[in-house]
């Protein structure tokens, strides 16, 4: 058995090393070998394998320019999204994908995101009485659109900072947005009047030494009214007469709730008490 298996490889050798067997498996080791290095050799080439380009910024150029610019250094172009951004000129580039100085290998292709020339069209949420300014304001905002306040009106019949209306393109659209859906341009401003607190007390106004005229404006200006007019013998000419007591008495620290009366007492001369003009 052994001897058989001794006579075999001595045979198989003996195959193997004869000058054709040996030089025909050399040739096709060599060949196998430089097949090899020519496929690592195109895969390096092809890929580029090692070697990257910096990406410049294209931000806020024209998707013209920008696009000319990176042809020129071998970047292929796209665009992948147009947004409306107001005040802006329509095929500007606001944004890019890879995005400035990143690192990239040659020939790739950037991604655009360009303005365009009419903004999308909303829809605003819908108003019911009641709504809070601050509420509704933000989900204004996460929709793209501005809600700004342009005024403030007292309502004692709801609650302090509560829409009162709404304002789009000076036309009040507050009943609109209570049944029907309103359109909007996105980026759009929205203004609104909102309701402020109520102030039921004011402070106490200081009449003396006014003319008739001049404390009936103080008591309007402070939501007051004026009670009775005493007039003494001397006053003549009842609005240029000057008033001398006032009920209640004017207290610095004192306030009277809304609509409240003062009596009033009034003299023609100006009192000696008030002092010189």
């Amino acid at each position: 058995m052994w001897q058989k298996i001794r006579r075999f490889g001595v045979e198989l050798y003996a195959f193997f090393t004869t000058p054709l067997v040996l030089k025909n498996c050399l040739g096709m080791v060599g060949f196998m070998t430089f097949l090899l290095m020519l496929t690592f050799w195109w895969l390096k080439c092809y890929t580029n394998h090692g070697e990257s380009v910096q990406v410049p910024d294209y931000k806020g150029m024209s998707f013209r320019d920008a696009a000319r610019k990176a042809r020129a250094r071998d970047f292929g172009v796209a665009v992948s999204d147009s947004i409306y951004v107001p005040g802006e000129p329509p095929g500007q580039i606001v944004s890019q994908d890879p995005k400035p100085n990143s690192r990239v290998k040659e020939g790739r292709t950037l991604y655009f995101t360009v303005t365009k020339n009419n903004p999308d069209i909303l829809k605003l949420p819908d108003l019911k009485n009641g709504d809070d300014y601050e509420i509704y304001s933000r989900r204004l905002t996460r929709i793209g659109l501005k809600p700004r306040i342009v005024a403030r009106a007292a309502d004692p019949n709801v609650g302090p900072n509560t829409i009162i209306d709404v304002i789009y393109k000076g036309d009040t659209i507050t009943e609109k947005l209570r049944f029907n859906s309103v359109p909007v341009e996105m980026g759009a401003t929205i203004d609104f009047v909102v309701s402020e607190e109520v102030t039921l007390t004011v402070n106490m106004p200081d009449c003396v030494c006014h003319t008739l005229g001049e404390a009936k404006f103080l008591l309007q200006t402070s939501e007051l009214s004026i009670g009775t007019v005493i007039k003494d013998a001397t006053v003549t000419d009842e609005e240029n007469a000057f008033v001398w007591r006032q009920s209640p008495k004017h207290d610095p620290y004192g306030t009277m709730r809304k609509g409240e009366q003062i009596d009033l007492y009034i003299t023609q001369d100006r009192p000696s008490s008030c002092g010189g003009q």
